[in-house]
């Protein structure tokens, strides 16, 4: 009847492992999901191998240590932050666990070549005993320490498997206790394990502790180990004393104060696993009785800064981080940051987590005096003891705005003070355990105010910033084109001028439609170029012949003046071709402008090793060697009447963004001459032109 008994123990076990697996295929997994459905199938065939072999059978023992295996790697896969944050204590815990599996796993293949009933069968399965209380101590010890230094966020997550990895090793430890100390005496307990563990089915159902879904917080990690391993040794002696004072045929008084001591276990577990109160109440009076300090401020400090400067496409805003830096402190579960809006009134930044109401429309006078009075004393805010009248007169003084004192959620505030401005407030919601706040949350709060103050004037700094780079850079625009502007009035200029003499020749009037035809185009360009998702002026370049864009450039010039063009002008560069011929465009102009009537302008085009050469040549005033070199090129420096002083500079700018180099060779009363300097191409296609007069 027993066996029996443990037969459908073990079956129901099987069942509902498998029906777990099959219930978390239903949907997308990940790779901790499917570890997750690892563990549970191979839970699943353990249970049919123990409910059919027994416990003793080899292949039983086998697959338990198998079972194990797969629990650990899923724990091992989920801590993966904590190994990378933590001390060295918990990947020390993982190799020692990992070690005790693997003997226990050699063991029990070494169990399959020995008869049963023999002696030496007996001490293999004593000693398998021993590494199976190990290894049970060794799993709890990481499934608290998992589930320590994760996250509030993510404990939601993964609170169902490890309460189900509580109770299952919980029970684990306790069989194998019994069994080492009265192997004749767990037989009732290892029949009815597959009963609890088909119990403990449910809690693997929610949603898997995913590595990606676990957010690290810093801890006094070992300390808390210590004391893991510290209880976990109290229960097994508890259990050893209770095991020696009934070694006797009554062996139901020491089965009943184990399942006592058991019961008591699984009782403290679930409480602190599902009480925040309960660990909010356990870590405050471990760190004011087993610490000098509340805190760690080196962990602090560094996750504080970490979580600050986290960065990369999925980081949260600057205004987020801030607000879960400072709840992660005093653990509270969400905050609030509040700015001053251009309006004079306190609205809502950023919110993490914020369980409470925001900030309703308020009173501009009265939202500036709480804000200038919070600015001028730079203190943490306590609501909780403003309510309850605790704070001192100091406080009780503060305007603080109706709706924070009504709001149960707000907690706390912490001013953002930088250079005695106030920049933000930080309101924390109130954790489960509300204890009032000590000189030492004040002094952490006030500095780490400071610090998140500094990354937010920065940020609105940067913001500013970058306003005002766009604007510098329409501003530029704006030049650019108002000088091409000009130039386009002055060529609309001499063509309504010679439309009253040659209106009545042909030739003129299909000249004038194409100068008309050739304006609008670049008109159009030039509106363009405003817009603001406009890129940059030269965004490629290709081989391009050089005599028809040089011919292209001159005649926008040939009105006014005559230019010749001589040289290799079958030559090709690499230019972007609107670029191109708008710089000669600005060269030549000023060219033409700096010349006499009667004497030309030459443009000539030869080739200089892996390079070609545009030298435009001009006789006028000249320049002296300091204006060359200090105003030349100088935006908005000019010494023609009525010039924008941004032709020069624009050329050059082109020029240099197609790989090019321009060089100046002037001096007073002799004339100019620049010489622009571009990448050749090997395309030799255009025919050979000695010489090509265009003027007026």
């Amino acid at each position: 009847m027993r066996d029996l008994i443990g037969f459908w123990s073990y079956a129901l076990a099987a069942c509902a492992f498998a029906s777990v697996t099959l219930w978390r295929l239903r949907s997308r997994v990940d790779r901790s999901d499917q570890l997750l459905l690892g563990a549970c199938f191979v839970t699943a065939v353990w249970a049919v191998i123990a409910g059919v072999c027994g416990r003793e059978a080899p292949l039983t023992m086998i697959f338990g240590n198998l079972r194990s295996l797969a629990w650990v790697i899923l724990l091992y896969d989920m801590s993966a932050g904590v190994r990378s944050q933590a001390s060295r204590g918990l990947r020390l815990v993982f190799g020692a666990v990992a070690l005790v599996i693997g003997l226990s796993l050699v063991l029990s293949l070494l169990s399959l070549a020995m008869s049963r009933g023999t002696d030496e069968f007996e001490q293999l399965l004593a000693a398998s005993r021993l590494l199976r209380i190990t290894m049970s101590a060794g799993i709890l010890v990481l499934v608290h320490n998992v589930y320590g230094h994760a996250a509030p966020d993510s404990r939601v997550r993964i609170r169902g498997p490890m309460l189900g990895l509580t109770l299952m090793f919980g029970y684990d430890l306790n069989l194998a206790t019994v069994a080492y100390l009265r192997s004749d005496g767990a037989g009732d307990l290892y029949r009815l394990r597959g009963l609890f563990l088909a119990l403990t089915a449910p809690f693997f159902t929610s949603t898997g502790g995913a590595k990606d879904s676990l957010k690290i917080k810093l801890s006094r990690a070992a300390t808390f180990q210590s004391l893991s391993l510290f209880a976990i040794c109290c229960y097994l002696a508890t259990m050893a004393v209770l095991a020696g004072t009934f070694r006797s045929p009554t062996w139901g008084l020491a089965s009943a104060g184990s399942a006592f001591l058991f019961l008591l276990l699984v009782a403290g577990a679930a409480t602190l696993v599902l009480s925040e109160h309960a660990r909010g109440w356990i870590k405050v009076k471990l760190a004011k009785h087993l610490f000098e300090h509340r805190y760690d401020y080196r962990s602090e400090w560094l996750r504080f800064t970490e979580t600050l400067g986290r960065s990369g496409p999925e980081a949260a805003p600057l205004g987020d981080r801030i607000v879960n830096a400072f709840a992660a402190i005093v653990d509270s579960p969400g905050g609030l940051l509040l700015v001053n809006d251009a309006g004079g009134t306190i609205a809502a930044a950023a919110a993490w987590n914020w369980p409470g109401a925001h900030p309703p429309a308020g009173h501009p006078e009265a939202d500036a005096s709480f804000w200038s009075e919070v600015e001028a004393r730079g203190r943490i805010i306590e609501f909780e003891a403003l309510r309850r009248g605790w704070g001192d007169v100091v406080d009780r003084s503060l305007a603080v705005p109706t709706w924070m004192l009504e709001d149960p959620c707000v907690w706390a505030g912490i001013p953002l003070v930088h250079h005695n401005r106030l920049v933000g407030i930080v309101l924390l919601a109130a954790p489960e355990y509300r204890r009032p706040l000590d000189w030492e949350d004040f002094d952490l709060l006030r500095t780490a105010g400071r610090q998140a103050a500094s990354s937010l004037a920065e940020a609105h700094g940067q913001e500013a910033l970058s306003n005002a780079q766009r604007f510098e850079e329409f501003n530029r625009r704006f030049a650019f084109i108002l000088h091409d502007v000009k130039n386009l009035v002055s060529q609309l200029s001499l063509l309504a001028r010679n439309a009253e003499r040659h209106a009545e020749n042909p030739e003129f009037r299909a000249d004038m439609i194409a100068t008309l035809k050739s304006s609008v185009g670049k008109m159009n360009d030039l509106l363009a170029r405003l817009s603001p998702h406009t890129g940059a002026r030269v965004s490629s370049t290709d081989s391009q012949p050089l005599r028809p864009l040089l011919i292209e450039a001159i005649a926008g010039k040939r009105r006014n003046h005559e230019v010749r063009l001589t040289g290799e002008t079958n030559r090709h560069a690499e230019v972007d071709a609107a670029a191109f011929e708008q710089a000669i465009g600005h060269l030549l102009q000023n060219a033409i402008e700096a010349s006499p009537a009667n004497e030309p302008v030459t443009v000539r085009v030869t080739e200089r090793g892996e390079t070609v050469a545009i030298s435009i040549i001009d006789k006028g005033c000249g320049m002296d060697v300091d204006f060359v070199r200090n105003r030349l090129f100088q935006p908005f420096s000019s010494t023609k009447q009525g010039g924008f002083g941004v032709g020069a500079f624009e050329a050059r700018s082109l020029l240099v963004a197609m790989g090019g180099r321009v060089s100046v060779d002037s001096r007073p009363g002799k004339g100019t001459t620049f010489t622009i300097l571009l990448p050749a191409s090997q395309s030799r296609s255009e025919p050979a032109g000695d010489k090509l007069r265009i003027s007026a």
